[in-house]
């Protein structure tokens, strides 16, 4: 059976204590908590430490994965997602020995995966970033070997702003890029975390590549988009991706939900299912976030009991 739970990071003031409260009291199962290091914030949503790597100890582990168990929760990823092949080695470095530390982490807890970005240096090319991809990540790759932990990589294009522009920051963005990284990386260690909402928004088969990933896609997040067809008749294909979407909570976008976990039911999916709120239409107030959550959860348990 899928489970159904929320990504920490929009609760980024509550401690994950707090968060588990909040999260059993309404009702979720499962968390992927957020693992940036304290007081680095690089973009929207990014900064949050509800698990901090850097100080985590066996006997820690063991503290929070009581304090979930006493709440009815499982922690079933951490997530941590910088772009670790910008162009700048030296942060480029730092980006993956954090990484590393964030699979040590999810080995000590017992976490089965740990939420990431392939990462892209954006004024190069796909076959340019391809050469980068080779050279660093069979090595983060063996490391999550070595600590018996799945890495998977978002669908998300990181290409929303001026900053990202011209290629994105993020290089796994379509099937064809996945079959090539995993031709490289051939690995159980090596999957997918699957947000439906970032093909939705380029107007890609979302529903499609499920079939044919079936068995590296380790979790999903639950995150829609909505595409203003007027906004883009106006700016076109070359105008930044913010200026024609925007991302929704589950059920006030475009993604098809019964189709999308249909899907999903078929191939025999049993990750899993993380609400991701990134609607900036519930932000104004702690209360309004919290009511998004609280909405998302009431749309999903049509689909995930």
């Amino acid at each position: 059976m899928m489970k159904l739970g929320m990504n920490t990071a929009i609760l980024g003031a509550y401690s994950l204590e707090q968060v588990a409260e909040y999260a059993a009291s309404i009702g979720l199962q499962t968390l992927e908590a957020a693992c940036w290091p304290v007081g680095r914030a690089e973009r929207r949503y990014a900064g949050v430490t509800h698990v901090d790597v850097d100080t985590l100890t066996r006997a820690k582990a063991d503290e929070i994965n009581g304090m979930l168990a006493a709440k009815g929760l499982s922690l079933d990823s951490l997530a941590y997602s910088p772009n670790p092949l910008v162009g700048d080695e030296a942060l480029r470095d730092f980006y993956f020995g954090h990484l590393k530390k964030v699979i040590h982490a999810a080995s000590l807890l017992g976490v089965r995966a740990v939420d990431t970005f392939i990462g892209r240096e954006h004024t190069l090319s796909i076959a340019e970033n391809m050469k980068l991809f080779r050279a660093y990540w069979p090595d983060i790759v063996r490391y999550a070997e070595d600590e018996r932990v799945i890495v998977t990589f978002e669908n998300c294009p990181m290409y929303f702003t001026k900053d990202e522009w011209p290629g994105g920051k993020n290089l796994a963005v379509s099937p064809r890029i996945w079959r090539e990284l995993f031709s490289v990386i051939n690995s159980e260690c090596f999957g997918i975390t699957y947000d439906p909402s970032h093909f939705a928004w380029q107007r890609m088969d979302y529903i499609k590549p499920i079939y044919e990933f079936a068995g590296k896609i380790v979790n999903v997040h639950l995150k829609d988009a909505r595409f203003d067809q007027a906004k883009y008749d106006d700016v076109g294909p070359f105008a930044h991706p913010l200026e024609y979407h925007a991302p929704k909570l589950p059920g006030l976008g475009d993604i098809r939900w019964g189709a999308f976990i249909s899907a999903l039911t078929d191939v025999g999916f049993h990750g899993s299912c993380f609400i991701e709120v990134e609607d900036r239409a519930f932000e104004d107030s702690p209360e309004a976030i919290l009511k998004s959550v609280e909405l998302s959860r009431n749309f999903m348990r049509q689909y995930i009991p």
